[in-house]
């Protein structure tokens, strides 16, 4: 074996699918020996155990514990505790790597690739070890080339971005964004997670490198831009890399009871209703979703979580119980019966969406989640909740064409008529029939790339990997 590289994951599963699969593929296909390093604020969930499992005999799988419960700040919302478990890890970091570097027995340890949320030390500990220092960033190019120009628009304008008149418009791409869909770290800008979101886009110009879970055929604007920008460290698009099926699973009855309820449904019939292993939605919003999935009249499958006004409430896993069905109105599940299968916390996202039956998909429009819903050529509903994924949104409606954007009222809530009106443009009109063409044909040509010799992303990750060994 030619060389050893570490991944430092991010936590939650989000992070934790595209890590894993860039480590199959770096064993797999580049013979290379790879350690993926894991971490969480608290006990993994079983997704995460099976699929930890699930890679163990390729992959030397090593896990930071977690932080002393009365160490985690308390009352802090999701950016601040990604920041603090980076910053809290860096000494365990320190200790795994130093023992990689000076195992003799093993190929030279070349090359360290952090997830997207990583502490500056980590550039420190790559300088002691003498390897490169290169980034993986698990969303796509839309959010990084956000976060390379934040530090020209903090110096540029005055005030809250949520309050700008004006549009903004990113260097080299032609859809504009107005400061409401900007990523939810900077829209209050006097708040610490700004503070530490634009220290770490600064950061984010040290590093040797930054592979990227995207591909020129998916977004091609903003790669040639950054590959031309020579201020911006290499740039690798080596993606889509999705989950396998055969860690897709958080349960077998589940999985089941899913696969067999599509069966029996006619092709491109059915609505998937998720918003991902993070998201939630209030108990109000769902009453909302419920009678506007019921009023449409169209089949669906609804992965259901308990209701939380914060919109990640999830990401760090839970429970769920059956209470979560409270917010049903009376007689729901009776009225929908046979139109619609709701299950609690999880599905097989990936056979789900690869399924005949299945003819669109409601998001919360999180990278993976598009990515996915992409390759299996199925057109969406973009409903965004938090993290990046509002410009996300922005991207799939008016650039790549491939969705039809939920709207808030002033309350903050999708009603049920606009459910309705989102459900019927999507599986009965023109403009579905429209989005469904065009997603099949960017799916096509994103899955050449990464799996077709001479695809481009094959290129990225061979360029990558050669600088790898020659370091």
């Amino acid at each position: 074996m030619a060389a050893q590289v570490a991944i430092l994951s991010g936590p939650g599963l989000g992070h934790l699918f595209p890590c894993s699969e860039l480590a199959r593929r770096l064993v797999r296909h580049h013979n290379l020996t790879v350690t993926l390093i894991t971490q969480s604020l608290g006990p993994p969930s079983d997704t995460e155990l099976s699929l930890i499992s699930s890679i163990r005999e390729e992959i030397n799988v090593v896990s930071i514990p977690p932080p002393p419960p009365h160490s985690i700040p308390q009352n802090k919302n999701l950016i601040f505790l990604l920041f603090f478990l980076s910053a809290h890890n860096c000494p365990h970091l320190r200790t795994i790597l130093s023992s990689l570097s000076g195992n003799t027995n093993t190929p030279p340890l070349k090359a360290l690739l952090v997830d997207m949320f990583y502490d500056e030390a980590t550039l420190d500990i790559a300088q002691e070890l003498g390897v490169g220092h290169y980034m993986f960033f698990t969303s796509g190019c839309i959010l990084l080339s956000f976060a390379l120009h934040l530090p020209k628009l903090d110096e540029t304008y005055d005030g809250e971005y949520t309050d700008m008149l004006e549009s903004i418009r990113l260097p080299g791409y032609c859809q504009s964004f107005s400061g409401r869909d900007f990523p939810q770290p900077v829209v209050e800008r006097k708040n610490e997670v700004y503070t530490s979101y634009l220290d770490l886009s600064k950061l984010y110009y040290k590093t040797h490198g930054i592979l990227v879970n995207s591909t020129e055929e998916l977004e091609p604007e903003l790669i040639k831009f950054m590959k031309e920008n020579k201020r911006i460290p290499p740039v690798y698009p080596i993606g889509p890399l999705i989950r396998s099926c055969s860690c897709d699973g958080g349960g077998d009855a589940s999985d089941d009871q899913c696969l067999r309820w599509l069966e029996e449904q006619p092709n491109g019939s059915v609505l998937y209703v998720s918003f991902g292993s993070g998201g939630t939605l209030t108990g109000e919003q769902m009453k909302e979703l419920a009678w506007g999935l019921e009023l449409s009249k169209q089949r669906f499958l609804w992965v259901v979580k308990r209701a939380n006004d914060e919109a990640d409430a999830s990401y760090f896993g839970g429970e769920i119980n059956m209470s979560s069905f409270d917010f049903f109105s009376t007689g729901f599940l009776d009225r929908t019966k046979g139109l619609g299968l709701v299950v609690l916390a999880w599905a097989p996202q990936l056979q789900v969406l690869g399924h005949a039956a299945i003819g669109g998909f409601l998001t919360h429009c999180g990278w993976n989640s598009i990515l996915e819903s992409i390759s299996n050529g199925v057109p969406m509903i973009a409903w965004p909740l938090f993290a990046e994924q509002k410009i996300n949104a922005v991207m799939l409606e008016e650039d790549m064409k491939v969705a039809v954007r939920a709207k808030v009222d002033d309350t903050g809530l999708v009603r049920k008529e606009e459910i309705v009106r989102l459900i019927k443009c999507l599986m009965e009109e023109d403009q579905g029939r429209k989005m469904r063409d065009r997603v099949n044909l960017i799916g096509l040509k994103a899955a050449q790339a990464i799996n077709q010799e001479g695809g481009s992303s094959i290129r990225s990750m061979k360029a990558v990997v050669s600088e790898w060994i020659d370091l």
